[in-house]
């Protein structure tokens, strides 16, 4: 039998039940309710931590964390699931971007945060302590966001620990996605990132495009999320076999390097984003005042797995990002790689801050 209460803040589940609430989190300037479900199996097990709503603008990860929420009954939980369906609700319900209307920082870049910071940085703080720091396994939740066109991937750090980096690899590869891109160090602010460090199983799982919302797509998350928690023990297994994945890792980022309206050369078509290589023409902005126009290349080659949808741009934003086949000398050539960016697109890069 498991008999250890869980509790977050003021929250509280005791062994065999579930708890749904708020816990208030003081940013220093303001205070935030952070949504959380609170689901303390009748039976021993992991403690498995999933965040979605880190970034506004990115509907179908917090559609599914919602519709796990009712799903998971304790009486059929092994160990412990804390689920936070809007861990930014700043983002979520005011900016609707990935970056916070109270002081304009990118909740997933400043992990693990600090707790006398500014506002972003104190909710970085609070969420990995009361929640991140004491999961065995963590799981965040992402997706295109509302001008991002994305193929669907797991990602996760490699740490140099053999035991922590299987278990992790194991996970990535239980959720049915078939791409996983491996970032090479476990450095920089994102909190997959900074749960690695900590010695804690954790994935990005990035599901979905252009912040749409539809069930379809919602569903298919919550079946990889049940697929997790089954290859986890947490839930009984059904007998169905992990599908086969494709490993990858970043080879480059593109950024625009100059103000006006991207107008690429591929296709948005998440299934046929294709190949480029060194050189490539990915597109053009154009200034809407002269009319002259800035070409951008391919800086590597590599698949395309981002990439931005939007009209406008300015210096630094994010455009593409490159990945090609992992392969045992990657990393030995690890310095080759010119990982994406720190602008506002997807969170899986290998060091990005």
């Amino acid at each position: 039998m498991n008999d250890a209460t869980l509790s977050v803040g003021s929250l509280e589940a005791q062994p065999g039940t579930k708890a749904r609430g708020t816990v208030r989190a003081d940013l220093g300037t303001l205070t935030v309710d952070i949504p959380l479900v609170l689901v303390n199996g009748s039976r021993p097990g992991p403690r498995v931590v999933i965040t979605a709503g880190v970034h506004g603008g990115e509907f179908t990860p917090i559609d599914a964390a919602a519709r796990l929420t009712t799903l998971l009954e304790p009486g059929e939980v092994r160990g412990q699931v804390v689920i936070c369906p809007v861990a930014n609700p700043p983002a979520v319900y005011q900016g609707r971007l990935n970056v916070s209307p109270v002081d304009g920082v990118n909740l997933n870049r400043v992990f693990p945060g600090h707790p006398a910071g500014g506002p972003t940085e104190r909710l970085a703080a609070w969420l990995f302590t009361h929640l991140v720091d004491a999961a065995d396994v963590y799981i965040d939740l992402h997706c295109g966001g509302i001008d991002q066109v994305l193929r669907d991937f797991v990602g996760y750090r490699l740490t140099g620990d053999p035991d922590l980096d299987k278990a992790t690899a194991e996970l990535a590869g239980s959720f049915g996605i078939e791409d996983v891109i491996l970032g090479l160090k476990a450095d920089g602010g994102n909190s997959h990132a900074a749960a690695a460090r900590r010695g804690i199983s954790a994935v990005l799982v990035e599901v979905g495009r252009l912040g749409q919302r539809d069930e379809a797509t919602a569903l298919r998350r919550v079946d990889g999320l049940l697929k997790a928690l089954r290859h986890l023990g947490v839930l009984d297994q059904d007998g169905s076999a992990p599908a086969p994945i494709r490993a990858w890792v970043w080879s480059a980022g593109v950024t625009a390097e100059a103000t006006g309206l991207w107008y690429p050369e591929f296709s948005f078509d998440a299934d046929v984003i294709g190949e480029v290589a060194e050189g490539d023409v990915l597109g053009r902005i154009v200034d809407p005042a002269d009319g002259s126009e800035h070409t951008v290349h391919a800086p590597a080659d590599g698949r395309i797995f981002y990439a931005m949808h939007g009209l406008t741009v300015a210096p630094g934003a994010e455009l593409a990002a490159l990945a090609v086949p992992w392969d045992p000398d990657t990393a030995a050539r690890a310095d080759t790689l010119r990982t994406p960016g720190v602008g506002a697109g997807s969170d899986e890069a290998g060091s990005r801050p």
